[in-house]
């Protein structure tokens, strides 16, 4: 007796939205069919499935033992959201090559159905990082007499809801800051910065409103520009490790000593990413804003807003509640702007983000470019944190400080030497228009 051979084995999801995504959340039943094609007739022992979920983290890093010793030293733990078995065909045991209890499958195409329920406890969200994941999925396995199993495997995605529509969400987020840069003897006024947002949560799609006030008396021109950040932490053996990316960003015009510039709404749309990840106990996943003055050779002076991003948009209504309202009453005039009483609502999650595109944000979010935007940047052993000129000072350090407003008895000349358009004035060290 020739037999048969199989042709196409998979799973296949009944899904339970219009896009053909396989979707689900916590609770929900999870419904399916293995698929076999066979030419000729084959015999069967068992067809099982396995359905797992999991978080996963893991990493190295290298360590040195000694002056001439190094090892790697690996940080990996798992969480189980999900294991399920089922047999759809045949018996459980199939550890042996007897011909009893065999399935005989004829030529042609066969569907097996199975389904099972996820838990109803909260469920870690699908996600892919650099140090983890979050995966789940469904193993089919067709043992046969005498051949080695047949295996194939199939991933579904879990979204665990996070309904924006709370007071905790819906309140605005805000704050104001104040920086003054100086060097040695030289000093100018202050750099302030105020912004606010209308609410915490949000959905994929959405567009931020940004209202913010940046004032510069100081003698340099700086840059208003605000970003949304990703920051993933992946835990493992009491260790942590963070990864920040930036997922979008805009900029507003240079400002010049004395001006000021006002953000009445400026917009920032949040790109398809992946919901926030908070009930993990081995990754989180973590949004901000970040408005912040871009300052030239000092460290930026910035202001972090939390964010959710969410799964269930905002609900049309017709107006705050008083406690949602009381927590946008500001002393300054500016942050009292009116918010929109009847905003828009966005879309739903599932409609603004297509499993392609949520795999292509988690896989390829773009680099950091700003992941410390607190810390000074430095030039070989030299910080630039505060003057731009702080090499044109460092020359009269440990000498008696001339006083603000007349030019130093001795100026170094090879700081003039080097910086012919340099004058000194009451604020320190300013460069000449025609630099």
């Amino acid at each position: 007796m020739v037999l048969g051979k199989v042709k196409s084995f998979i799973v296949s999801y009944d899904c339970l939205n219009d896009s053909n995504v396989p979707v689900f959340s916590s609770g929900d039943s999870v419904s399916g069919r293995v698929i076999i094609e066979v030419t000729g007739e084959i015999r069967v022992k068992s067809l099982k499935i396995h359905a797992k979920g999991f978080a996963k983290v893991r990493w190295t890093e290298s360590r040195n033992a000694g002056s001439s010793t190094a090892y790697t030293q690996n940080y990996t733990e798992e969480v189980e959201y999900l294991n399920h078995k089922d047999t759809l065909i045949g018996h459980e045991r199939d550890d042996d090559n007897s011909e009893e209890g065999l399935t005989t499958i004829l030529s042609g195409r066969h569907e097996y159905a199975f389904s099972f329920e996820l838990p109803q406890t909260p469920l870690a969200t699908s996600f892919e990082g650099k140090h983890g994941s979050v995966r789940y999925w469904v193993k089919a396995e067709l043992h046969r007499p005498w051949l080695l199993p047949m295996k194939t495997k199939k991933e579904f995605t879990v979204f665990e809801h996070i309904d924006i529509n709370t007071p905790l969400l819906l309140s605005p987020q805000a704050g104001t800051k104040e920086k003054t840069l100086c060097c040695w003897f030289c000093t100018s006024g202050p750099i302030s910065l105020s912004a606010k947002i209308e609410r915490k949560g949000y959905t994929p799609g959405e567009s931020i409103q940004i209202f913010a006030e940046i004032e510069n008396c100081s003698s340099r021109m700086v840059v208003p520009k605000a970003a949304i950040y990703q920051t993933q932490t992946f835990f493992a053996k009491g260790k942590m490790k963070e990864i920040k990316q930036l997922v979008a960003n805009i900029r507003g015009e240079s400002l010049s000593s004395g001006k000021t510039e006002t953000w009445n709404g400026k917009m920032l749309k949040i790109p398809p990413v992946s919901p926030s990840i908070l009930d993990c106990s081995i990754i989180r996943v973590e949004y901000s804003l970040m408005v912040y003055v871009d300052i030239p050779g000092a460290m930026n002076l910035s202001l972090n807003l939390p964010l959710v991003i969410g799964t269930i948009p905002l609900h049309p209504f017709g107006s705050r509640t008083s406690s949602v309202s009381s927590q946008c009453s500001m002393s300054m005039s500016w942050l009292g702007m009116g918010l929109p009483e009847r905003p828009e609502a966005p879309p739903a999650y599932a409609e603004v983000v297509t499993d392609e595109q949520r795999q292509t944000c988690l896989e390829v979010l773009p680099g950091p470019i700003d992941p410390h935007p607190d810390q000074g940047t430095s030039v070989g052993e030299q910080r630039l944190d505060s003057c731009p000129d702080c090499s044109l000072c460092c020359h009269h350090r440990g000498k008696k400080n001339p006083r603000l407003g007349k030019t130093p008895k001795k100026v170094c000349r090879k700081s003039l030497a080097h910086h012919p358009t340099q004058r000194f004035s009451p604020h320190g060290w300013d460069r000449s228009p025609s630099d």
